[in-house]
């Protein structure tokens, strides 16, 4: 049960266009929020949602830098 519900917040998560732009534009490379905002006309905490729901489903991963947050694929995930 619990892996058809990971499977679900994954179809959900990608649903969204923007959301797979987000995991186009990470492709091959990690990037902070500031960069990522700027290939979208939406606020910086829009693109952040969409990134935190990406990460909830396991597809990005965050990692800190001093203040700065850097998003990249979570490639692990894609293995499986």
């Amino acid at each position: 049960m619990e892996a058809a519900r990971a499977k679900q917040d994954v179809f959900q998560a990608i649903a969204d266009p923007t959301r797979r732009e987000l995991l186009s534009i990470l492709g091959d490379q990690e990037l902070p929020l500031k960069e990522l905002t700027g290939h979208f006309e939406m606020s910086r905490t829009a693109v952040s949602k969409h990134l935190h729901v990406l990460a909830d489903a396991g597809l990005v991963q965050e990692r800190k830098i001093g203040r700065e947050t850097r998003y990249r694929l979570n490639t692990d995930h894609y293995s499986n």
